[in-house]
């Protein structure tokens, strides 16, 4: 699948390059807070030749990103994170339009995903912008003479933080990484608003049932959990949570939903949903306990969240019922449906999140590749959060951009708040 142009690229259709931009074009209209750092990147070219590899999901959000940061000055090159979620006519305008190299397209396999991540460590990466580590953690298993290269990484998910802070742990974190999926302007929005509504979109396009009324198990009441639950809740569904931590177990008890433990839940679920970033979290022992027909997806980045080989080998007969949709027939008689193979279905049957979270999100990462930068040199080899004030700066820049205005601290506030002296 290698496009006949002069851009070093793997993409499934050239010609799809005109609709493309204009996904991208309209994209960009609900992007006003990272239009305005492409803007000042331009200017100031923050990023003049560093060799930078993203590898994402590769939607018309994304593609701004990757716009801004080559307009940065960045030798950008993006590759597909997840194999389901690459939007086809994006990659094309992006090598065709921007001069980008892209190597993604929706539906490859695994031997061909990871053949792109070596290509991506071929290009030699002084920075890598990573959604959920595999990148960075093959550069330190199987290349770590190309490590003396790199200013440091980026960490858009919380599966792959949960895997650079165990590097971090053994002594194999030899670079300094930003944890910009802990950014405040990061996991209050695009993991709770972003993840509810585009996990529920999923869920629609690749069934067409009607939630109203469903019994719907959220497994994981973290940020995404959050907002996937609230999501479900306002289209009507009774919901569950499940949990394994009891700060969020109660949280999510006190926010109306009903807790109890997965294989008491497996019996009463109508659809399941996994948003925890772990393996395997429904297991065999769970699909024996569903009911006929009952749903189930993941919304955590890597698709072992759901134990799909141990229901492949239990399964009677597996058919495609719908696009998205698998149906395994059960020794049992009954019928588990899978929806789009296990993989993240905000992605895989839908268009992931919005435009308008994702600018702030991206505005984050464009910020965080700029802070290393500014700082080689300087930072610990250790997961690194990005400093505060270049969240309240997104932030600020997202409210003008709303048009909303806030109060500021008067000068006696700011003395009181700073004194230890002025009492009630």
């Amino acid at each position: 699948m290698t496009t006949p142009t002069q851009i070093p690229s793997q993409i499934k259709d050239p010609g799809l390059a005109p609709q493309g931009k204009k996904q991208i074009e309209w994209a960009e209209r609900d992007m006003p807070v990272l239009k305005q750092i492409r803007e000042r990147f331009a200017k100031e070219k923050p990023l003049a030749n560093v060799r930078l590899v993203a590898c994402c999901h590769v939607t018309k959000e994304t593609a701004n990103l990757a716009i801004a940061l080559k307009a940065g000055g960045a030798d950008a090159m993006l590759i597909a994170s997840n194999p389901l979620s690459t939007q086809d006519d994006v990659a094309a305008s992006l090598v065709a339009d921007y001069g980008i190299s892209v190597y993604a397209w929706k539906g490859e396999d695994v031997a061909t995903y990871t053949e792109h991540v070596n290509i991506a460590l071929d290009h030699k990466p002084q920075m890598i912008i990573d959604d959920g580590a595999d990148v960075v953690v093959t550069l330190a298993k199987e290349r770590p003479g190309q490590i003396a290269d790199l200013i440091g990484s980026t960490e858009e998910t919380t599966t792959g933080l949960v895997r650079l802070r165990a590097m971090e742990r053994d002594g194999r974190l030899a670079w300094p990484a930003i944890a910009v999926n802990d950014a405040q302007t990061k996991h209050f929005f695009d993991n709770r608003y972003g993840t509810g509504q585009s996990t529920m979109d999923g869920i629609i396009r690749a069934t067409n049932i009607l939630l109203a009324g469903r019994t719907t198990v959220i497994v994981g009441y973290g940020w995404c959990g959050r907002g996937v639950a609230m999501r479900a809740k306002g289209l009507g569904a009774d919901v569950i949570v499940t949990e394994i931590n009891p700060v969020r177990a109660i949280e999510a008890v006190l926010d109306g939903f009903r807790v109890m433990p997965l294989m008491d839940a497996a019996p009463l679920g109508d659809v399941f949903v996994t948003v925890t970033g772990n393996r395997h979290v429904i297991d065999k022992a769970h699909f024996e306990r569903m009911k006929d027909g009952a749903i189930v997806c993941n919304s955590g980045h890597f698709d072992l969240e759901l134990n799909l080989d141990a229901l492949a080998k239990m399964a009677t007969g597996r058919e495609q019922i719908r696009t998205f949709m698998e149906q395994f027939a059960l020794p049992n008689g009954n019928r588990v449906m899978v929806l789009g193979e296990g993989r993240l279905i905000n992605l895989a049957a839908a268009e992931g999140h919005p435009a308008s979270v994702m600018d702030m999100s991206f505005a984050n990462q464009a910020l965080a590749a700029e802070y290393l930068v500014k700082n080689k040199g300087k930072l610990s080899n250790a997961v690194h959060l990005l400093p505060p004030e270049l969240d309240q700066e997104i932030a600020a820049l997202k409210l003008k951009a709303m048009g909303v205005k806030i109060d500021t601290l008067t000068a006696e506030m700011q003395t009181y708040m700073n004194s230890w002296e002025i009492g009630t």
